[in-house]
């Protein structure tokens, strides 16, 4: 069984016993998260939302916290002898996916 999952403006496909990296949520290490912006479950028969499918919810554990890779961001102004050199490191939340309710 998969479900499609809406959590911090972004989308995922998780199954059973995944591990997903979310955008930070407010919750301890250890600790368990309902997710409950299903958009589709399936598994043989889908069952698509509009948008959200009622009652469906997605249990995980919060295995960790952390800050992805840092990126540059570069900008250069032609002519202008102009430019910015920023970096940027996102702070995520690792999730392990236990349950699937549809």
């Amino acid at each position: 069984m998969y479900a499609i999952i809406e959590t911090g403006g972004k989308q995922f496909r998780v199954e059973e016993g995944a591990s997903i990296k979310v955008a930070r949520l407010d919750a301890e290490a250890g600790s368990e998260v309902t997710l409950d912006k299903v958009l589709m479950v399936g598994d043989g028969d889908v069952k698509i939302g509009a948008p959200y499918i009622e009652n469906a919810a997605v249990k995980a554990t919060v295995t960790e916290h952390g800050r992805g890779e840092k990126i540059m961001v570069f900008k250069h102004w032609r002519r202008n002898d102009s430019r910015k050199t920023q970096g940027h490191r996102q702070d995520y939340t690792a999730l392990k996916i236990t349950a699937i309710q549809a």
